[in-house]
């Protein structure tokens, strides 16, 4: 796979449920062809923005086959494949059908058992000589507990050049990407996992972003990334991004996909508010200032 295909900026992809909670595969179907017609570089699918905790293995099996028959190749698919079992996250690899299919899979950060750094290293070494495709790291800290430092990062990437291609960084902390970008071997992809840190972290040197307010303006936000990775063209970028500011808050105060859910329904009414316990839609605070804010 040519890693440039998963520069510039994907979309975390939601998951639409109809009023009973089963999935909306006819507005997922809408969903998809919006996103790729609308120039979306690429898709990630069952991410943490699909509510993928609440999904079973048999949901999760049917979306990755009906993503990919969806999208029929027109952009590159990433796939969602992590957790804090790496026994069971070899398995997964395993078991997942057509996964040839896919570009890469994003890989989160254990979870809840909080290892140490060379607890994390080996983890992803174990998913990396298991998966048959591309791994891009995913450090959360916010939602792991733990943060995956630099020399992890730099340690893996060296080790795995050919499989560990990139990292999701969520870390909201700049210096942390700035030293990725700095000390990273050639190739290796440093994507944004924050809307309003991608056309910062991009002037660092960063390579995109996986953007969750992507679902609702793919054609606006792809167009304020590319324009980011564009030398001559930086500053142009500027009010653009700025003209999403209210935006990128506004999404995460409810807790995310709340705020993406609410935003997708005012903007394409066929899209239910639904999500899936423990989490709950979009005050209704939050859903009007969310219709004041819309492009």
């Amino acid at each position: 796979m040519e890693i440039n295909r998963l520069r510039g900026m994907g979309v975390a992809l939601t998951t639409p449920f109809l009023p009973d909670e089963s999935i909306d595969f006819d507005t997922l179907d809408f969903h998809i062809d919006y996103l790729v017609e609308s120039g979306a570089d690429y898709i990630v699918a069952l991410g943490t923005t699909a509510e993928t905790p609440t999904l079973t293995r048999e949901e999760k099996k049917k979306l990755e086959k009906h993503i990919l028959d969806r999208v029929a190749g027109r952009i590159p698919v990433v796939v969602g494949i992590g957790g804090n079992n790496t026994r069971a996250i070899a398995e997964e690899l395993r078991d997942t059908e057509r996964i040839g299919e896919f570009a890469a899979i994003l890989s989160v950060v254990p979870y809840y058992n909080k290892p140490t750094q060379e607890g994390m290293y080996r983890h992803f070494s174990a998913i990396a000589e298991a998966s048959p495709i591309p791994v891009i790291l995913y450090n959360i800290p916010g939602r792991s507990g733990v943060n995956m430092e630099v020399d992890t990062i730099i340690r893996l990437a060296r080790q795995y050049p050919d499989k560990i291609i990139g990292v999701k960084e969520a870390s909201g902390n700049m210096d942390q990407a700035a030293l990725i970008i700095t000390r990273r071997p050639k190739g290796f992809l440093v994507l944004s996992g924050d809307d309003s840190l991608a056309h910062t972290m991009i002037a660092k040197g960063g390579d995109g972003v996986i953007s969750v307010l992507g679902n609702a303006y793919p054609r606006e936000f792809t167009e304020m990334i590319h324009l980011s990775l564009d030398p001559e063209r930086h500053d142009e970028a500027t009010p653009l991004h700025q003209r999403f500011s209210a935006l990128y808050s506004l999404l995460f105060k409810d807790g995310n996909p709340a705020g993406i859910k609410c935003l997708l329904h005012h903007i394409f009414p066929r899209y239910n508010e639904v999500l899936r316990l423990p989490l709950v839609p979009a005050t209704d605070i939050t859903r009007t200032h969310l219709g004041q804010e819309l492009l």
